[in-house]
């Protein structure tokens, strides 16, 4: 990797009005973009990527699928509990837990999707870059 002047004066202006912006009050994230530069992104525009527990999918769409799965997998477990009625035997009330899980799995998945799609939307607005994976340390 080569130095890069340009880049590096970007990223110290980048830096100087992220600090200059917290100093104001606003809530601001300093992260790496896709490029590789710094970006301050308004609160609204980070949704859950790159951080919030470093996730390793990183787009509103991946997370719907991921949501859908564990949709599915509540789905499943229902069925799994009460199929044994059907022979007349008492309900598998072990697949409770797998139920609770894919439920909450899949309201957590689904508030996630949801927060990124709203975040993609305002840096679609914005002209904001999309972030990168990584942390800024200030």
């Amino acid at each position: 990797m080569t130095f890069d002047r340009d880049r590096e004066r970007r990223n110290d202006d980048v830096y100087a009005e992220h600090k200059a912006a917290i100093a104001r009050g606003e809530k601001r994230v300093l992260r790496k973009t896709d490029t590789g530069e710094l970006h301050s992104y308004s609160s609204d525009e980070i949704g859950f990527s790159p951080g919030r527990g470093q996730v390793q999918v990183r787009s509103w769409w991946g997370m719907g699928i991921l949501t859908a799965v564990l949709g599915l997998l509540f789905l499943a477990s229902w069925v799994i509990l009460l199929m044994p009625l059907a022979q007349g035997e008492p309900p598998f009330w072990a697949a409770l837990i797998l139920a609770a899980l894919a439920g909450l799995g899949g309201w957590y998945t689904f508030g996630l999707a949801r927060d990124e799609h709203r975040a993609a939307q305002v840096r679609q607005q914005r002209g904001a870059p999309e972030p990168g994976a990584g942390h800024v340390s200030q």
